[in-house]
């Protein structure tokens, strides 16, 4: 009996190993979109712009999950779609499926045990971080299962996804897009929705979807300032950042012409502080609007950590935080009257590998210390993550991010700035 059994096993091996190898090239591509990426997949049926949605964004007669084990088995399907979807429907635009993310959105390296981490191909064996919270986004993008994807983003979970997955990313200005229907972390203060893509031209076209009007705003941005050298862009260096990375964004800059002014140590002081605010905001908010799910069985350790955390933030520095922002912003203003644009990189060091064991509370605040992207999201402004190719290492051809900030409603701006930088020397 035993080794009917055995045999049974070896010859459903070998089937398996047949079928693996002859699966057709439709297959192979399911199986790779789905490594991970998606947390629900359908095919697109038919021609057009391909789009997938994070899956903290509700659509109607599907479950919303928000990356959470516990919200796949007990959420509702949800009754209607979330308003930032309205032009993607009303214009019947090709939606490919829900993407992967961190749980509730509240952790940045990627990581998801439930659903599985989504692989990052920036070097090539799929071991660096997919960054998060939108990684399921940046990974769609990045393998060309969609040629745009919405993510969200609170402090960064747009824009560090993109720098650790080579494409391009958008964090809105706040307000400009609704966040109704979007599980929340921080819908007062800095929650937002924006897209994600492998190229400017189709990151337009996923603003188009975002905000009617856009695409002719586009336009008149790219007349208005066709060369690099009628833009002046305020260059922040942070302290921390890997040489290298600075180096890259230095020289990518002076090849395209911009105007470059410094920014004053003092500047970049007030910079600080905001991120220290932002951070306490993200986090006090993130306790203070999900903390009915802080004592669920199917919630991670990991994620009730982050809230425990942003417990004690809320109670201990939240009040003070947010009484500093409108003075943030004011200086944002100041800045923006000399300069059109604050350039520094999106992550200060290239993305690091993800441990063996998944991420736990130390490696996910090394990541959460490498984004130079909470400033922003605690002003309300916009910003573009913009792949940079930094000098080959060995066999291997690293890539970096530029943060380009603009001021509020600037989103058509920047989008020509990324369009500048895009274009070969």
């Amino acid at each position: 009996m035993i080794k009917k059994r055995l045999g049974d096993l070896l010859l459903g091996g070998v089937v398996m190993m047949v079928f693996v190898g002859c699966a057709s090239p439709q297959q192979r591509r399911l199986r790779h979109a789905r490594e991970n990426a998606f947390i629900s997949y359908w095919p697109a049926q038919g021609q057009g712009l391909r789009l997938a949605v994070k899956d903290n964004i509700d659509m109607k007669g599907r479950v919303t999950s928000a990356g959470s084990e516990y919200l796949a088995k007990h959420n509702p399907p949800a009754a209607r779609d979330a308003a930032c979807l309205a032009l993607a429907r009303e214009r019947n635009v090709l939606i490919v499926g829900k993407t992967n993310l961190t749980e509730f959105g509240v952790t940045v390296s990627g990581d998801n045990r439930y659903f599985g981490t989504p692989k990052s191909r920036l070097d090539g064996k799929g071991d660096v971080i997919p960054g998060g919270s939108s990684s399921g986004s940046a990974v769609a993008v990045a393998t060309d299962m969609a040629d745009v994807a919405f993510g969200s983003d609170t402090g960064g979970s747009i824009r560090t996804p993109a720098a650790c997955n080579g494409v391009y990313g958008l964090k809105t200005t706040y307000g400009l897009v609704s966040t109704k229907g979007v599980f929340p972390i921080s819908p007062k203060h800095l929650d937002t929705v924006g897209p994600l893509a492998r190229n400017i031209s189709d990151l337009a076209k996923g603003m188009d979807l975002l905000e009617r009007g856009f695409a002719s705003k586009y336009r008149e941005a790219v007349a208005d300032k066709p060369r690099a050298r009628q833009i002046t862009i305020g260059r922040l260096y942070v302290s921390g950042t890997d040489p290298a990375i600075d180096k890259a964004i230095d020289d990518e800059l002076k090849a395209k012409h911009f105007k470059i002014v410094r920014l004053s140590e003092e500047f970049g002081e007030k910079w600080r502080q905001a991120e220290k605010d932002g951070k306490v905001v993200a986090l006090g908010d993130a306790w203070y609007n999900d903390q009915e799910y802080e004592h669920h069985k199917g919630v991670s350790l990991l994620t009730k950590l982050v809230l425990a955390n942003g417990e004690l933030d809320y109670n201990l520095g939240y009040k003070a935080a947010v009484k500093r922002k409108a003075a943030w912003q004011r200086e944002l203003r100041r800045v923006f009257k000399y300069v059109d644009f604050i350039a520094m990189p999106t992550l200060k060091s290239l993305p690091p590998k993800m441990p063996y064991w998944g991420a736990d509370v130390i490696f996910e605040l090394r990541v959460f210390n490498m984004q130079n992207t909470l400033p922003v999201n605690f002003a309300g402004n916009p910003a573009l993550a913009i792949p940079i190719a930094m000098p080959p290492q060995k066999k291997a051809m690293p890539v970096t991010s530029l943060q380009l900030v603009g001021p509020r409603l600037s989103e058509a701006a920047l989008l020509n700035a990324g369009r500048l930088i895009e274009l070969k020397n």
